[in-house]
């Protein structure tokens, strides 16, 4: 029976691609709470090695199943600008990640929806609304909000200081990531997509390990196991959701990772959230629904 024809499968349909975005995030989240972990006893940069290979050999049997998907040379470029770019996203998240509260740095990365209004205006050639120019100043002033609680409360080091402007360069990173993915998830599937994100940034990576790789513990690496596991389920999920969904729908599911980021820091870190961090996060959420309500989106 066809989609017309049925109501209740088009309403179906429509929800599936929300539930795989949902699924995406709290995987996502889970796997930032193992990479955290697997970062403070062995570094952020052999984490990240190692989880992105695991993740290369944990992805090869399913692309091998769906008939070993080559892109063309205009989808490899979009993957390997796609992977620099998570390279460095990622290696500046997570360094941000071991100095701050996973919450803390979750709700700081939520600025980049709206520094991504700003991508797609340069590289779309959109126009800045009003609405972004109130939506940037809303994600500013959230910002702030958690930077001044931990002032006042006396309790950010130099090592905090860092870790937050980490987390706010990679949310520059990840808001051109956020431009790319639709355009991705369009381009190729998500087995395709997953493989070669893990190969390609595992091969970025790779450079630089005889200055910076360490042996990682038995525990460390069952942590950064998990972690790439984690991943991959998290990138079939995205990809699956972002190419069935538009970007404009999808994107407000984005702060459903704040309450994992709450939650897995408190069980797995004794993490507690303070009143600033969760004052600063609904005010950066309030900014990015504004600078996204009823923004035509280009696939």
């Amino acid at each position: 029976m066809s989609t017309a024809a049925n109501p209740d499968s088009r309403d179906h349909g429509s929800v599936l691609p929300v539930l795989a975005v949902v699924a995406g995030i709290a995987t996502f989240s889970a796997m930032d709470a193992m990479i955290k972990g697997a970062s403070i006893a062995v570094g952020v940069y052999t984490a990240l090695l190692l989880r992105n290979l695991f993740g290369t050999f944990l992805t090869l049997p399913l692309w091998l199943m769906v008939g070993r998907p080559m892109p063309s040379r205009p989808v490899l470029k979009v993957h390997v600008l796609r992977a620099a770019i998570t390279s460095a996203m990622a290696a500046l998240f997570f360094y941000g990640l071991v100095r701050i509260p996973m919450a803390e740095g979750i709700a700081i990365s939520f600025v980049s929806p709206i520094i991504a209004l700003y991508f797609a205006a340069l590289v779309l050639g959109e126009t800045i609304r009003p609405k972004s120019i109130l939506a940037s100043l809303l994600g500013i002033a959230g910002v702030m909000v958690i930077a001044l609680g931990r002032f006042g409360l006396g309790t950010y080091s130099d090592q905090a200081i860092e870790g937050t402007m980490a987390v706010l360069l990679s949310a520059g990173f990840y808001a051109m990531n956020l431009v790319l993915q639709r355009k991705q998830a369009l381009l190729a599937g998500p087995v395709e997509i997953a493989q070669f994100q893990n190969l390609l940034v595992s091969l970025i990576f790779l450079i630089f390990a005889p200055w910076l790789a360490v042996m990682p513990d038995p525990h460390s690496l069952l942590l950064i196991l998990a972690g790439a596991a984690l991943a991959t389920f998290a990138l079939l999920f995205l990809s699956w959701g972002y190419a069935r969904a538009e970007t404009q729908v999808l994107l407000p599911i984005e702060y459903t990772g704040f309450l994992w980021a709450a939650l897995l820091g408190w069980l797995m870190f004794g993490e507690r959230l303070d009143l600033p961090t969760v004052a600063g996060a609904i005010t950066i959420v309030i900014g990015c629904w504004i600078g996204a309500r009823n923004a035509k989106v280009e696939s």
